[in-house]
Protein backbone atom coordinates (compact mmCIF):
# COMPACT_ATOMS: atom_id res chain seq x y z
CA UNK A 1 0.00 0.00 0.00
CA UNK A 2 1.62 3.25 -0.95
CA UNK A 3 1.75 6.32 1.53
CA UNK A 4 -1.03 7.67 -0.77
CA UNK A 5 -3.14 4.94 -0.55
CA UNK A 6 -2.54 4.84 3.57
CA UNK A 7 -3.11 8.59 4.01
CA UNK A 8 -6.73 8.05 2.22
CA UNK A 9 -7.34 4.44 3.92
CA UNK A 10 -6.85 6.26 7.07
CA UNK A 11 -8.71 9.66 6.52
CA UNK A 12 -12.29 7.10 5.64
CA UNK A 13 -11.33 5.25 8.87
CA UNK A 14 -11.68 8.48 10.74
CA UNK A 15 -14.60 9.71 9.21
CA UNK A 16 -16.34 6.51 9.52
CA UNK A 17 -15.67 7.17 13.36
CA UNK A 18 -16.90 10.59 13.30
CA UNK A 19 -20.02 9.60 12.27
CA UNK A 20 -20.45 6.69 14.04
CA UNK A 21 -19.09 8.25 17.74
CA UNK A 22 -20.84 10.70 19.95
CA UNK A 23 -18.57 13.45 20.67
CA UNK A 24 -17.64 13.03 24.21
CA UNK A 25 -19.02 16.51 24.97
CA UNK A 26 -22.59 15.89 23.50
CA UNK A 27 -22.78 12.53 25.42
CA UNK A 28 -21.68 14.53 28.89
CA UNK A 29 -24.63 16.46 28.13
CA UNK A 30 -27.33 13.65 28.12
CA UNK A 31 -25.93 12.22 30.67
CA UNK A 32 -26.15 15.25 33.45
CA UNK A 33 -29.38 16.61 31.68
CA UNK A 34 -30.87 12.74 31.79
CA UNK A 35 -32.99 13.68 34.76
CA UNK A 36 -34.49 17.05 32.66
CA UNK A 37 -35.15 15.16 29.97
CA UNK A 38 -37.64 12.53 31.47
CA UNK A 39 -39.25 15.22 33.38
CA UNK A 40 -39.62 17.56 30.41
CA UNK A 41 -39.50 15.74 26.93
CA UNK A 42 -42.33 14.45 24.58
CA UNK A 43 -40.58 11.73 23.06
CA UNK A 44 -43.69 10.74 20.82
CA UNK A 45 -43.32 14.43 18.72
CA UNK A 46 -39.62 13.12 18.10
CA UNK A 47 -40.00 9.28 16.50
CA UNK A 48 -40.52 10.76 13.21
CA UNK A 49 -37.93 12.95 13.19
CA UNK A 50 -35.26 10.93 14.28
CA UNK A 51 -36.43 7.80 11.71
CA UNK A 52 -36.41 10.85 8.51
CA UNK A 53 -32.94 11.73 9.96
CA UNK A 54 -31.59 7.92 9.78
CA UNK A 55 -30.91 8.13 13.51
CA UNK A 56 -33.25 5.43 14.23
CA UNK A 57 -35.21 2.32 12.78
CA UNK A 58 -38.69 1.82 12.88
CA UNK A 59 -37.84 -0.99 15.04
CA UNK A 60 -35.40 0.65 17.45
CA UNK A 61 -38.05 3.07 17.65
CA UNK A 62 -40.69 0.13 18.38
CA UNK A 63 -38.57 -0.83 21.09
CA UNK A 64 -38.20 2.67 22.74
CA UNK A 65 -42.03 2.73 22.76
CA UNK A 66 -42.34 -0.79 24.23
CA UNK A 67 -40.08 0.95 27.83
CA UNK A 68 -43.43 1.57 29.15
CA UNK A 69 -44.70 5.34 30.14
CA UNK A 70 -43.75 9.12 28.42
CA UNK A 71 -40.79 9.08 31.25
CA UNK A 72 -39.44 5.67 30.43
CA UNK A 73 -39.61 6.30 26.97
CA UNK A 74 -37.87 9.00 27.60
CA UNK A 75 -35.29 7.93 29.28
CA UNK A 76 -34.82 4.97 27.02
CA UNK A 77 -34.54 7.52 24.37
CA UNK A 78 -32.28 9.67 25.83
CA UNK A 79 -29.94 6.31 26.39
CA UNK A 80 -29.66 4.81 23.06
CA UNK A 81 -29.36 8.09 21.55
CA UNK A 82 -25.61 8.23 23.04
CA UNK A 83 -25.02 5.23 20.81
CA UNK A 84 -26.16 6.82 17.72
CA UNK A 85 -23.08 8.66 16.08
CA UNK A 86 -22.00 11.97 15.84
CA UNK A 87 -24.99 13.43 14.08
CA UNK A 88 -27.56 11.75 16.50
CA UNK A 89 -27.32 15.05 19.37
CA UNK A 90 -27.56 17.82 16.35
CA UNK A 91 -30.46 15.62 15.05
CA UNK A 92 -31.97 15.54 18.60
CA UNK A 93 -31.68 19.36 18.90
CA UNK A 94 -33.44 20.10 15.60
CA UNK A 95 -36.32 17.75 16.17
CA UNK A 96 -36.95 19.61 19.44
CA UNK A 97 -37.15 22.35 17.84
CA UNK A 98 -39.55 21.60 15.05
CA UNK A 99 -41.37 19.88 17.53
CA UNK A 100 -42.07 22.98 19.78
CA UNK A 101 -40.05 22.24 22.28
CA UNK A 102 -37.41 24.76 21.91
CA UNK A 103 -36.69 24.96 25.85
CA UNK A 104 -35.47 21.75 26.33
CA UNK A 105 -33.31 22.41 23.07
CA UNK A 106 -31.73 25.49 24.85
CA UNK A 107 -30.91 24.16 27.98
CA UNK A 108 -29.10 21.38 26.05
CA UNK A 109 -27.63 24.18 23.95
CA UNK A 110 -26.49 26.40 26.72
CA UNK A 111 -23.91 23.25 27.95
CA UNK A 112 -22.55 23.38 24.28
CA UNK A 113 -22.49 27.90 24.44
CA UNK A 114 -24.01 27.52 21.35
CA UNK A 115 -27.49 28.77 19.82
CA UNK A 116 -29.72 25.87 19.28
CA UNK A 117 -30.13 24.33 15.46
CA UNK A 118 -32.62 25.33 13.35
CA UNK A 119 -31.96 23.81 10.28
CA UNK A 120 -29.09 21.58 10.52
CA UNK A 121 -27.64 19.94 7.38
CA UNK A 122 -28.27 16.51 8.68
CA UNK A 123 -27.63 13.60 6.55
CA UNK A 124 -29.69 10.47 7.32
CA UNK A 125 -27.93 7.34 7.91
CA UNK A 126 -29.48 4.53 6.32
CA UNK A 127 -30.54 1.57 8.31
CA UNK A 128 -32.40 -1.46 7.57
CA UNK A 129 -33.84 -3.73 10.01
CA UNK A 130 -36.48 -6.20 8.60
CA UNK A 131 -38.81 -7.89 10.50
CA UNK A 132 -38.84 -11.46 11.66
CA UNK A 133 -41.76 -11.77 8.73
CA UNK A 134 -39.27 -10.23 6.08
CA UNK A 135 -41.60 -7.12 5.72
CA UNK A 136 -41.72 -3.58 6.50
CA UNK A 137 -43.89 -2.18 9.56
CA UNK A 138 -46.67 0.20 7.99
CA UNK A 139 -46.50 3.70 9.05
CA UNK A 140 -49.07 4.86 11.26
CA UNK A 141 -52.25 6.28 9.78
CA UNK A 142 -52.38 9.83 10.60
CA UNK A 143 -56.37 9.46 11.53
CA UNK A 144 -55.13 6.95 13.99
CA UNK A 145 -52.90 9.13 15.85
CA UNK A 146 -54.06 10.06 19.99
CA UNK A 147 -54.77 5.90 19.77
CA UNK A 148 -53.05 3.60 21.88
CA UNK A 149 -51.68 0.56 20.02
CA UNK A 150 -50.55 -2.46 22.05
CA UNK A 151 -49.25 -6.09 20.34
CA UNK A 152 -50.70 -9.41 21.73
CA UNK A 153 -48.56 -12.80 21.42
CA UNK A 154 -48.37 -13.08 18.04
CA UNK A 155 -47.37 -9.32 17.39
CA UNK A 156 -50.16 -8.00 16.42
CA UNK A 157 -51.76 -4.90 16.83
CA UNK A 158 -54.76 -3.79 18.99
CA UNK A 159 -56.07 -0.75 19.61
CA UNK A 160 -57.78 0.89 22.42
CA UNK A 161 -58.89 4.31 23.39
CA UNK A 162 -56.63 7.25 24.90
CA UNK A 163 -57.61 6.33 29.14
CA UNK A 164 -58.74 2.63 28.72
CA UNK A 165 -57.37 -0.34 30.67
CA UNK A 166 -55.00 -2.50 28.26
CA UNK A 167 -56.61 -5.43 26.84
CA UNK A 168 -55.48 -8.37 29.59
CA UNK A 169 -53.07 -10.33 26.97
CA UNK A 170 -50.35 -12.63 27.83
CA UNK A 171 -46.53 -10.22 27.50
CA UNK A 172 -43.58 -11.43 26.79
CA UNK A 173 -40.99 -9.85 28.26
CA UNK A 174 -38.13 -8.55 26.13
CA UNK A 175 -35.15 -6.52 28.23
CA UNK A 176 -33.51 -3.64 25.71
CA UNK A 177 -29.66 -3.29 25.32
CA UNK A 178 -28.80 -1.52 27.92
CA UNK A 179 -31.77 -2.00 30.88
CA UNK A 180 -33.52 -4.29 32.47
CA UNK A 181 -37.75 -4.39 31.35
CA UNK A 182 -39.38 -3.39 34.43
CA UNK A 183 -43.15 -2.78 33.81
CA UNK A 184 -44.92 -5.31 34.87
CA UNK A 185 -47.83 -4.97 37.15
CA UNK A 186 -47.11 -6.33 39.82
CA UNK A 187 -43.14 -5.91 38.98
CA UNK A 188 -42.51 -8.81 41.17
CA UNK A 189 -42.38 -10.47 44.88
CA UNK A 190 -40.67 -8.64 48.03
CA UNK A 191 -40.28 -10.07 50.77
CA UNK A 192 -39.52 -8.00 54.06
CA UNK A 193 -37.59 -10.23 57.23
CA UNK A 194 -37.80 -7.36 59.83
CA UNK A 195 -36.00 -9.17 62.98
CA UNK A 196 -36.59 -6.82 66.43
CA UNK A 197 -37.45 -9.47 68.96
CA UNK A 198 -34.35 -11.83 70.00
CA UNK A 199 -34.69 -14.94 72.92
CA UNK A 200 -33.43 -13.89 75.59
CA UNK A 201 -30.42 -17.21 75.08
CA UNK A 202 -28.81 -15.29 72.30
CA UNK A 203 -27.64 -12.78 73.82
CA UNK A 204 -28.30 -10.83 71.39
CA UNK A 205 -29.83 -7.13 71.77
CA UNK A 206 -34.01 -6.47 70.36
CA UNK A 207 -33.61 -3.81 67.80
CA UNK A 208 -35.60 -0.97 68.71
CA UNK A 209 -36.47 1.51 65.84
CA UNK A 210 -36.41 -1.45 62.82
CA UNK A 211 -40.04 -1.35 62.68
CA UNK A 212 -39.35 2.53 61.40
CA UNK A 213 -37.35 0.77 58.83
CA UNK A 214 -39.75 -1.92 58.09
CA UNK A 215 -42.74 0.83 57.19
CA UNK A 216 -40.45 2.56 55.23
CA UNK A 217 -39.52 0.14 53.13
CA UNK A 218 -42.88 -2.00 52.70
CA UNK A 219 -44.60 1.56 51.62
CA UNK A 220 -41.49 2.20 48.91
CA UNK A 221 -41.77 -0.98 47.39
CA UNK A 222 -45.55 -0.96 47.23
CA UNK A 223 -45.25 2.06 44.95
CA UNK A 224 -43.20 1.00 42.80
CA UNK A 225 -46.03 -1.80 42.20
CA UNK A 226 -44.18 -4.66 44.17
CA UNK A 227 -46.37 -7.43 45.72
CA UNK A 228 -44.87 -6.91 49.68
CA UNK A 229 -44.74 -9.49 52.13
CA UNK A 230 -43.82 -9.16 55.94
CA UNK A 231 -42.36 -11.43 58.44
CA UNK A 232 -41.03 -10.77 61.36
CA UNK A 233 -39.17 -12.34 63.63
CA UNK A 234 -38.04 -15.05 62.37
CA UNK A 235 -35.55 -17.67 63.50
CA UNK A 236 -32.46 -18.54 60.98
CA UNK A 237 -34.67 -22.12 60.23
CA UNK A 238 -37.60 -19.90 59.80
CA UNK A 239 -35.36 -17.67 57.44
CA UNK A 240 -34.46 -20.10 54.75
CA UNK A 241 -38.15 -21.85 54.73
CA UNK A 242 -39.14 -18.32 53.65
CA UNK A 243 -36.53 -17.60 51.05
CA UNK A 244 -36.90 -21.26 49.64
CA UNK A 245 -40.61 -20.65 49.33
CA UNK A 246 -40.64 -17.51 47.79
CA UNK A 247 -37.58 -18.71 45.73
CA UNK A 248 -39.94 -21.99 44.12
CA UNK A 249 -42.93 -19.63 43.36
CA UNK A 250 -43.81 -19.00 39.63
CA UNK A 251 -41.72 -15.48 39.03
CA UNK A 252 -42.57 -15.84 34.81
CA UNK A 253 -45.43 -13.09 34.72
CA UNK A 254 -42.74 -10.25 36.89
CA UNK A 255 -39.65 -8.54 36.00
CA UNK A 256 -37.81 -8.60 39.21
CA UNK A 257 -37.64 -10.10 42.95
CA UNK A 258 -36.32 -7.85 45.97
CA UNK A 259 -35.63 -9.53 49.42
CA UNK A 260 -34.96 -7.04 52.53
CA UNK A 261 -33.69 -8.06 55.34
CA UNK A 262 -33.52 -6.57 58.84
CA UNK A 263 -31.18 -8.00 61.42
CA UNK A 264 -28.25 -8.63 63.47
CA UNK A 265 -25.49 -9.53 61.43
CA UNK A 266 -21.82 -10.55 61.84
CA UNK A 267 -19.08 -12.12 59.96
CA UNK A 268 -18.21 -15.83 58.79
CA UNK A 269 -15.68 -17.92 56.96
CA UNK A 270 -16.33 -18.08 53.43
CA UNK A 271 -15.63 -19.42 50.31
CA UNK A 272 -16.79 -17.04 48.25
CA UNK A 273 -18.74 -13.95 49.73
CA UNK A 274 -18.85 -12.86 53.57
CA UNK A 275 -21.34 -12.10 56.18
CA UNK A 276 -24.22 -13.67 57.90
CA UNK A 277 -27.82 -12.46 59.45
CA UNK A 278 -28.97 -14.11 62.70
CA UNK A 279 -32.02 -15.57 63.24
CA UNK A 280 -34.25 -14.31 66.16
CA UNK A 281 -33.06 -17.54 68.41
CA UNK A 282 -29.34 -17.04 67.38
CA UNK A 283 -27.87 -18.88 64.86
CA UNK A 284 -26.76 -17.45 61.28
CA UNK A 285 -28.13 -17.50 57.72
CA UNK A 286 -24.81 -17.10 55.42
CA UNK A 287 -25.90 -14.03 52.99
CA UNK A 288 -24.43 -16.35 50.62
CA UNK A 289 -26.93 -19.22 51.26
CA UNK A 290 -29.83 -16.34 50.95
CA UNK A 291 -28.82 -15.48 47.21
CA UNK A 292 -28.12 -19.30 46.29
CA UNK A 293 -31.81 -19.45 46.65
CA UNK A 294 -32.22 -17.04 43.79
CA UNK A 295 -29.50 -17.79 41.44
CA UNK A 296 -30.49 -19.13 37.74
CA UNK A 297 -30.17 -22.65 38.20
CA UNK A 298 -32.43 -22.83 41.44
CA UNK A 299 -35.03 -20.05 41.01
CA UNK A 300 -35.38 -20.83 36.32
CA UNK A 301 -38.23 -18.34 36.58
CA UNK A 302 -36.17 -15.43 37.48
CA UNK A 303 -33.21 -16.41 34.92
CA UNK A 304 -32.08 -12.82 33.32
CA UNK A 305 -34.10 -10.75 35.58
CA UNK A 306 -32.72 -8.71 38.80
CA UNK A 307 -32.80 -9.96 41.69
CA UNK A 308 -31.74 -7.45 44.48
CA UNK A 309 -31.33 -7.53 47.90
CA UNK A 310 -30.85 -5.23 50.70
CA UNK A 311 -29.35 -5.77 53.84
CA UNK A 312 -29.36 -3.60 57.46
CA UNK A 313 -27.16 -5.52 59.54
CA UNK A 314 -24.03 -5.39 60.33
CA UNK A 315 -20.60 -6.97 58.69
CA UNK A 316 -18.25 -7.13 61.41
CA UNK A 317 -17.65 -5.61 65.08
CA UNK A 318 -15.25 -2.82 63.83
CA UNK A 319 -16.28 0.55 64.13
CA UNK A 320 -14.95 3.18 61.58
CA UNK A 321 -13.67 6.95 62.81
CA UNK A 322 -12.72 7.65 59.51
CA UNK A 323 -10.26 10.27 58.50
CA UNK A 324 -9.94 13.77 58.70
CA UNK A 325 -10.66 16.12 55.35
CA UNK A 326 -11.08 19.81 54.40
CA UNK A 327 -14.31 21.16 55.94
CA UNK A 328 -14.73 22.40 52.31
CA UNK A 329 -15.28 19.44 51.01
CA UNK A 330 -18.77 18.46 52.90
CA UNK A 331 -19.76 19.12 56.16
CA UNK A 332 -20.41 15.80 58.28
CA UNK A 333 -24.19 15.34 59.41
CA UNK A 334 -24.77 14.28 63.02
CA UNK A 335 -26.58 10.60 63.69
CA UNK A 336 -29.50 10.10 65.99
CA UNK A 337 -29.86 10.68 69.28
CA UNK A 338 -30.09 6.92 70.11
CA UNK A 339 -27.66 5.50 68.15
CA UNK A 340 -27.14 1.36 68.30
CA UNK A 341 -25.77 -1.25 65.92
CA UNK A 342 -26.93 -4.11 64.70
CA UNK A 343 -23.65 -6.57 65.33
CA UNK A 344 -23.76 -9.43 68.06
CA UNK A 345 -22.64 -8.37 71.28
CA UNK A 346 -18.86 -6.93 71.93
CA UNK A 347 -16.82 -7.30 74.97
CA UNK A 348 -17.83 -4.42 77.61
CA UNK A 349 -14.25 -2.94 76.61
CA UNK A 350 -15.48 -2.25 73.36
CA UNK A 351 -18.87 -1.31 73.93
CA UNK A 352 -18.87 2.43 74.43
CA UNK A 353 -22.50 2.09 76.15
CA UNK A 354 -25.94 0.95 76.32
CA UNK A 355 -26.77 3.20 73.13
CA UNK A 356 -23.99 2.22 70.90
CA UNK A 357 -25.42 0.55 67.55
CA UNK A 358 -24.67 -3.19 66.87
CA UNK A 359 -22.91 -4.28 63.60
CA UNK A 360 -24.93 -5.28 60.38
CA UNK A 361 -23.92 -7.99 58.34
CA UNK A 362 -21.94 -8.56 55.12
CA UNK A 363 -23.63 -10.07 52.03
CA UNK A 364 -22.33 -12.97 49.65
CA UNK A 365 -23.18 -13.23 46.27
CA UNK A 366 -23.09 -16.78 43.91
CA UNK A 367 -21.28 -16.18 40.75
CA UNK A 368 -24.68 -16.31 38.49
CA UNK A 369 -25.47 -12.96 36.71
CA UNK A 370 -28.65 -10.40 37.62
CA UNK A 371 -27.96 -10.00 40.94
CA UNK A 372 -27.38 -6.86 43.59
CA UNK A 373 -26.76 -7.26 47.14
CA UNK A 374 -26.37 -3.33 48.73
CA UNK A 375 -25.23 -3.45 52.21
CA UNK A 376 -25.56 -1.14 54.75
CA UNK A 377 -21.87 -1.38 56.18
CA UNK A 378 -18.12 -1.96 54.82
CA UNK A 379 -17.64 -5.66 55.25
CA UNK A 380 -16.35 -6.32 59.00
CA UNK A 381 -17.88 -3.02 60.67
CA UNK A 382 -20.56 -2.13 62.84
CA UNK A 383 -24.01 -0.71 60.82
CA UNK A 384 -26.11 2.04 62.94
CA UNK A 385 -29.74 2.50 64.00
CA UNK A 386 -31.25 5.15 65.70
CA UNK A 387 -33.73 3.45 67.85
CA UNK A 388 -36.57 6.55 67.81
CA UNK A 389 -35.58 7.37 63.38
CA UNK A 390 -34.71 4.18 62.18
CA UNK A 391 -31.46 3.01 60.95
CA UNK A 392 -29.09 5.16 58.98
CA UNK A 393 -29.02 3.39 55.58
CA UNK A 394 -32.71 2.43 55.66
CA UNK A 395 -33.71 5.90 56.34
CA UNK A 396 -31.65 7.55 53.41
CA UNK A 397 -32.23 4.90 51.21
CA UNK A 398 -35.78 5.43 51.70
CA UNK A 399 -35.39 9.33 51.10
CA UNK A 400 -32.97 9.14 47.83
CA UNK A 401 -35.17 6.37 46.57
CA UNK A 402 -38.23 9.21 46.62
CA UNK A 403 -36.40 12.00 45.28
CA UNK A 404 -34.73 10.51 42.53
CA UNK A 405 -35.79 6.91 41.93
CA UNK A 406 -37.89 8.20 38.31
CA UNK A 407 -35.09 9.58 37.09
CA UNK A 408 -31.63 7.62 38.09
CA UNK A 409 -30.97 3.64 37.97
CA UNK A 410 -29.96 1.38 40.67
CA UNK A 411 -26.86 1.65 40.89
CA UNK A 412 -26.80 5.76 40.84
CA UNK A 413 -28.76 5.53 43.49
CA UNK A 414 -27.12 3.42 45.69
CA UNK A 415 -23.76 5.85 44.98
CA UNK A 416 -25.98 8.53 46.43
CA UNK A 417 -26.67 6.36 49.66
CA UNK A 418 -23.49 5.48 50.11
CA UNK A 419 -22.26 9.57 49.98
CA UNK A 420 -24.98 10.83 52.14
CA UNK A 421 -24.55 8.01 54.71
CA UNK A 422 -20.51 8.49 54.62
CA UNK A 423 -21.20 11.99 55.98
CA UNK A 424 -23.17 10.45 59.10
CA UNK A 425 -21.37 10.52 62.47
CA UNK A 426 -22.70 8.47 65.88
CA UNK A 427 -21.72 10.29 68.91
CA UNK A 428 -19.59 12.65 66.94
CA UNK A 429 -16.98 10.44 65.93
CA UNK A 430 -17.97 7.18 64.12
CA UNK A 431 -18.90 6.58 60.68
CA UNK A 432 -20.87 4.14 58.02
CA UNK A 433 -19.65 3.38 54.89
CA UNK A 434 -22.26 1.71 52.69
CA UNK A 435 -21.23 -0.50 49.95
CA UNK A 436 -22.77 -3.16 46.66
CA UNK A 437 -21.67 -6.41 44.88
CA UNK A 438 -23.11 -6.07 41.88
CA UNK A 439 -23.45 -8.59 39.10
CA UNK A 440 -26.16 -6.82 37.44
CA UNK A 441 -25.95 -6.71 33.05
CA UNK A 442 -28.04 -3.69 32.59
CA UNK A 443 -29.25 -0.39 34.33
CA UNK A 444 -32.11 -1.10 36.28
CA UNK A 445 -34.93 1.83 36.66
CA UNK A 446 -37.65 1.58 39.30
CA UNK A 447 -41.33 2.24 38.07
CA UNK A 448 -42.46 5.57 39.54
CA UNK A 449 -45.94 6.62 39.36
CA UNK A 450 -46.08 11.02 39.86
Amino acid sequence: MTRISKEVHIRNWFEFFSRVIMDARHKKILQSSRSMLVRELDPSQLYDGLISRGIFSQDMINEIKSAGPRRDQARQLVIDLETRGSWAFPAFLECLVETDQSSVADLLSAGLGIQPPRSLPIQPIPIHIPHNDGTQQKEMDKSDRGHIFRKDRHDHPIQCSEGDEPPSIPRIRRDSLQMYRMDARPCGQCLIINNVEFHPNSNLKNRTGSDIDCARLEKRFKSFHFIVEVKRNLTSQAIERELSALSQKDHTAFDCCVVIILSHGTEVNHNRFPGAIHGVDGPIVPVQNITNYFNGQNCPTLQGKPKIFFIQACGGDQKDTGFEVSPDEFEPAAGGIDDHTDATPMSPREELGKDSDEPDARASLPTPSDILVSYSTFPGYVSWRDTQAGSWYVETLDNVLEEFAGYEDLLTLLTMVTDKVSQISAKGIFKQMPGSFNFLRKRLFFQVNY
